[in-house]
């Protein structure tokens, strides 16, 4: 539903211009149709907004725990990494960086994020008595950092997301309360007060043009009841 509203207005700044109003019943008609569907409209932003601030929440934990898994990680490697460069002639960076990261959209209140669910990596063909002993231990724990740095970045897109979406939610929410329901309410306000004018102006028009009318009435009636009165007498 909101949807269909968003298409009609694309624009906030279009909504936001003022726009000089008729004084008339259809145009009062018109105001409260709109301020009926921007009321009607408001509840469903701001309940999109309760969700999209949880979403980000839990987001914002992860991030900082997957953050925290990566460090975590790299001072395991970092005793070891200056031996790296001796492996005889094996990349080991290369065997541990991902070749596919593999990731599905969920929806979050009409937003769609990315939700990690695995990283593929190259094949490790390498011979076991060419290379040291601890290079399978490298391997091992270089792709576990890939995997979680793969991981963290994931949140970091969800994270990002997420918040324009609610920055342009937020957005919303203020047009419809600061500007564009109190604009037609007091649109409302002005036209009934014009309406009400005209219709006192008009009784008063309509008793004036009455007494207006009874005057001569009054005056071709006089002679007659002057001779009724000599005839009496």
């Amino acid at each position: 539903m909101f949807a269909k509203f968003a298409a009609q207005y694309p624009q906030s700044k279009t909504i936001i211009m003022a726009r000089k109003i008729r004084l008339t019943r259809p145009e009062l008609k018109r105001q409260r149709d709109a301020l009926e569907r921007f009321e009607r409209y408001l509840p469903m932003l701001k309940l999109k907004q309760q969700q999209l601030q949880l979403t980000i929440r839990d987001v914002s934990h992860r991030r900082w725990a997957a953050r925290g898994q990566v460090e975590d990680v790299r001072k395991r490697i970092d005793p070891y990494r200056p031996v790296l460069r001796d492996t005889a002639g094996l990349n080991v960076t290369e065997l541990s960086a991902p070749t596919e990261v593999l990731t599905h959209e969920d929806n979050v209140a009409g937003v769609r994020i990315p939700t990690f669910e695995s990283v593929s990596f190259p094949p490790a063909d390498y011979s076991l008595f060419a290379t040291p002993p601890w290079v399978d231990k490298a391997i091992l724990d270089l792709r576990d950092l890939s995997e979680k740095q793969a991981r963290a970045d994931v949140l970091d897109r969800r994270y990002s997301l997420l918040n324009k979406a609610l920055t342009k939610v937020v957005q919303r929410v203020n047009l419809f309360e600061k500007v564009l329901i109190p604009r037609s309410r007091e649109n409302i306000r002005v036209i009934r007060i014009h309406l009400g004018e005209e219709q006192t102006a008009a009784v008063g028009r309509a008793k004036l043009a009455k007494a207006k009318l009874a005057g001569p009435v009054r005056m071709l009636k006089s002679p007659h009841h002057e001779q009724k009165e000599e005839i009496r007498q």
